[in-house]
């Protein structure tokens, strides 16, 4: 099995080599032939390695394959952990990627850097693998830095637009800070466990637990909460957590694919990943896991009020993005590990399904993004139609649909945590489900029913997008629909990841899931009872009645509260802030070192000062140089008598 291991990533990152150094020799048809049969061999292999761990439970692969250096008995290398954590990962990032490259022959049909963006995703699926697949601290590091480098590459592909460099660069900083923390944070872990493989770190997990350190003079805190702490900095950077998910929404800028395969589906939920995979440390900390369930909640609540008054429609599922990955950190924080992997699972279809019918959309409305000129395209796209319905009922936990199963996991989960902020938790997450029900269905309606708001022209060339583009949208929406029948028992309740994910006994908020399920049918129906269901029901009521039938209630609700529009309008006014306090301040810090340090020290002193010592020094010295010999034969004499003078003396 290890060739098919070493297979896996290296089938797309073949694809990738090929289309970015070759791609004008082989054509536009050729790279993306190229990076589709590599994604495509890698997606059958990871079923192949799924089919190998939960059907004929093959024992854990832990293996270095390249030992890259040793200094001080610490040993750096490359190796494969493949239990049933990264089976699950790899069919994920695989299959969602092969969808997003078969949409991508549609999408950027047109572009002129169609072989450059198939270069692109298919090295950020092989980033993305390599992340998941690692079993040590230096490759995770090495898959996290390189899905940050290939998202930085594909949210300003187009290059030649201002707002899409300003995105890239966003992205770029605030992910450089989350990174900083999870840097950090491995080398507590190395300190003191003086390793860097998962499953030695583990073992020696009770020294990070018996140590103190002092973060602030004199209080002291337990080193596997400050480890903790800053890995999930990392986290909430990758995985856009308040205060670091302001780079999320304004990488939309990017082409639309790219917005389904990392800004949803897949790199973003690398933070969830990897928590869940460090979960024998964060489970020894309960104020770490405290943490996490705050700032979960906080932006699946927060979040999702801001694509209430969203008119973009790409930026109506990014904040849908923003509030379901709180909800993942909340189960996190809960110690429910495997409802979050779950909900990473079912999020990453419908999600995906969401971004790329909101592509199709773009497409049909010639690259049109505003909802308020849209309104009834179900006539015009009845694929698109259907498939976005299917999504949206995924999304809002609809009973029955692939996010009900994963989403109300996750609130019975928190209901029954014990960790200090699991009550403000549950409380977030309850009124997240009729917030994410509203927006979700406010652009629904919107988009597809309702009065036809677009231009003559635009309205005369409406019609379905081409089959390379729907055809990805029903392979989606399939698994949208049933993924959660087929998998909920055997993910959540069957061990399946008994081997991967650890829990203490005192966390038992999944053992209170566990009580309330009777195998699949039976959760639906449990959706009847007084539940998070009906505040779904509510939400797209609500919507349907506010946006179809009574417009005037939204106009009139922005004029009466408009100090809370304006504050959801500006998202809360972060960017504001980080403008003025990190981004001025830094500006000025940087002005006054460069006035200091360049133009005073260097410029000043060494380089200029420098020259014009010499010069003063040579002004002087010049004139010793008269041309005349007395004038030298008498300091010659004079010196003579001075270093006579100085022996008979001395």
């Amino acid at each position: 099995m290890e060739s098919i291991y070493l297979a896996i990533p290296l089938a797309s990152l073949l694809g990738a080599v090929l289309a970015g150094f070759f791609g004008k020799q082989i054509g536009r048809a050729g790279s993306h032939w190229v990076t589709i049969l590599g994604v495509g061999t890698s997606f059958v292999l990871s079923l192949l390695v799924l089919k190998d761990v939960a059907i004929d439970d093959a024992p854990i692969y832990n293996q270095a394959l390249y030992t890259w250096m040793v200094s001080d008995g610490i040993r750096f290398e490359v190796g494969f952990l493949i239990d049933s954590l990264t089976a699950l990962m790899m069919v994920v990032v695989t299959g969602v990627s092969l969808m997003v490259h078969i949409y991508t022959i549609g999408y950027m049909h047109d572009d002129p850097g169609y072989q450059r963006f198939f270069s692109y995703i298919s090295l950020f699926t092989f980033s993305m693998l390599m992340l998941v697949m690692s079993n040590n601290f230096l490759q995770l590091f090495f898959g996290w830095e390189a899905v940050g480098l290939v998202s930085y590459l594909l949210i300003g592909f187009w290059f030649t637009r201002d707002t899409a460099i300003y995105a890239n660069l966003k992205a770029f900083l605030v992910n450089r800070v989350g990174d900083f923390g999870f840097l950090l944070g491995i080398a507590v872990v190395l300190m003191y466990t003086g390793s860097l493989d998962y499953y030695e770190v583990f073992d020696r997990a009770d020294r990070m637990l018996f140590a103190t350190t002092q973060v602030i003079p004199g209080v002291d805190w337990t080193v596997i909460t400050l480890a903790c702490i800053l890995l999930f900095v990392g986290a909430m950077g990758k995985s856009a957590q308040v205060p670091l998910h302001v780079w999320l929404p304004d990488s939309m800028e990017g082409p639309t694919p790219i917005s389904a395969l990392i800004h949803a589906a897949t790199m973003v939920t690398a933070g969830i990943f990897m928590v869940a995979r460090m979960s024998p440390l964060f489970e020894l900390s309960e104020t770490a896991l405290s943490v996490v369930i705050v700032i979960g909640a906080t932006t699946a609540f927060f979040m999702g009020l801001i694509g209430i008054v969203q008119n973009d429609i790409k930026r109506v599922v990014a904040y849908s993005t923003l509030s379901q990955l709180g909800y993942m950190t909340v189960a996190l924080g809960a110690s429910a590990y495997s409802a979050a992997i779950f909900h990473l699972m079912t999020h990453a279809f419908f999600k995906a399904l969401l971004f790329l019918a909101a592509g199709s959309v773009i497409i049909a409305m010639h690259h049109e993004q505003d909802i308020r000129k849209m309104g009834g395209l179900k006539k015009y796209m009845p694929i698109t139609y259907w498939v976005s319905l299917i999504g949206s009922l995924a999304l809002i936990g609809f009973p029955g649909f692939a996010g009900y199963f994963s989403k109300d996991a996750i609130i019975i989960a928190t209901k029954n945590a014990t960790v200090p902020g699991a009550g403000y938790a549950y409380a977030m997450v309850l009124m997240g489900v009729f917030v994410t029900a509203f927006y979700s269905f406010r652009m629904f309606f919107l988009v597809f029913h309702g009065e036809e708001r677009m231009d003559k022209h635009t309205k005369e060339h409406l019609h379905e997008t081409a089959p390379v583009v729907t055809f990805p949208l029903i392979m989606l929406a399939i698994p949208s629909v049933i993924i959660g029948w087929l998998t909920i028992e055997t993910v959540l309740f069957g061990g399946y990841f008994d081997s991967a994910i650890f829990i203490l006994n005192e966390h038992g908020a999944m053992a209170a899931v566990a009580d309330a399920f009777h195998g699949p049918l039976n959760f639906v129906l449990h959706a009847l009872y007084p539940g998070p269901a009906y505040l779904a029901f509510a939400g797209v009521g609500a919507a349907w009645y506010i946006y179809l039938k009574k417009p005037s209630i939204a106009e009139q609700a922005k004029a009466k509260f408009g100090f809370i529009y304006n504050l959801l309008d500006n998202k809360y006014y972060f960017d504001r802030f980080n403008e003025i306090v990190f981004a001025s301040a830094s500006r000025g810090i940087g002005n006054v070192l460069w006035r200091l340090g360049d133009a005073l020290m260097i410029d000043g002193l060494v380089v200029n000062g420098s020259a014009r010592l010499v010069g003063w020094v040579s002004g002087i010295v010049r004139h010793v140089q008269t041309g005349y010999l007395n004038h030298y034969a008498f300091a010659m004499i004079t010196g003579l008598i001075l270093l006579l003078g100085w022996a008979v003396l001395g």
